[in-house]
């Protein structure tokens, strides 16, 4: 088996320690080495349903990689944007690029460490594909946001279920308005056969 950095792997993912190891070696190759040649799709789809929303800022990306939602975003320039990464590695490409004001670096499985009520749109695109971020990621993420902030979060369709977000959806009923799904292809015609029918459901609401 290669040592090299790829969707197989990141799909293995257990644990923050797993992640930071993977990505620092991939973060230098992502963009052409992963996202073009997968046809790796979801970051656009996923910028282009934020747009949709016409989101108020800030807006925290989480598990920003390495800038793919910002690059697609509708909106940027207009709105500022802050990067969320485990990954220093992947948030130090990510800023090269010139989308966000601020690079924040955090490990969603911990408690995390911004100021409350601070963000008015939340997106994700690729935190919740891996199944070490499980859906107790979804309480600090509406900590932080501000009332009446909108969520773009693509989640996995195989991790949905197994991993228990249907439930912790159904708990957060007191606590978010508007939940919507749509499920979308992940990659394109593009990407290899083996990944060609990975699917996200991404979920749209917003925090009362």
């Amino acid at each position: 088996m290669s040592d090299k950095p790829d969707l197989n792997k990141a799909y293995a993912l257990e644990t923050p320690e797993d992640n930071l190891a993977l990505y620092a070696d991939w973060a230098t190759t992502y963009d052409t080495g992963f996202a073009v040649d997968m046809d790796y799709r979801l970051p656009q789809i996923v910028a282009e349903i934020l747009g949709e929303q016409n989101p108020q800022g800030p807006i925290l990306d989480v598990g920003a990689g390495t800038g793919l939602v910002a690059q697609a975003f509708p909106m940027r320039g207009s709105v500022e944007i802050h990067a969320l990464d485990i990954s220093p590695e992947m948030l130090a490409v990510a800023m090269k690029k010139g989308f966000y004001a601020r690079a924040v670096l955090a490990d969603l499985t911990l408690p995390l460490q911004l100021e409350a009520n601070t963000y008015g749109a939340v997106v994700s695109s690729g935190t919740f594909t891996h199944g070490h971020v499980g859906p107790v990621a979804l309480d600090g993420l509406l900590k932080v946001a501000k009332s009446g902030a909108v969520f773009v979060l693509a989640i996995n369709a195989k991790h949905f279920e197994a991993r228990g977000f249907e439930e912790k959806f159904a708990s957060l009923e007191i606590d978010i308005d508007e939940l919507m799904f749509r499920e979308m292809a992940i990659y394109g015609a593009g990407t290899d056969a083996a990944h060609r029918d990975d699917t996200a459901l991404i979920s749209i609401f917003s925090k009362r």
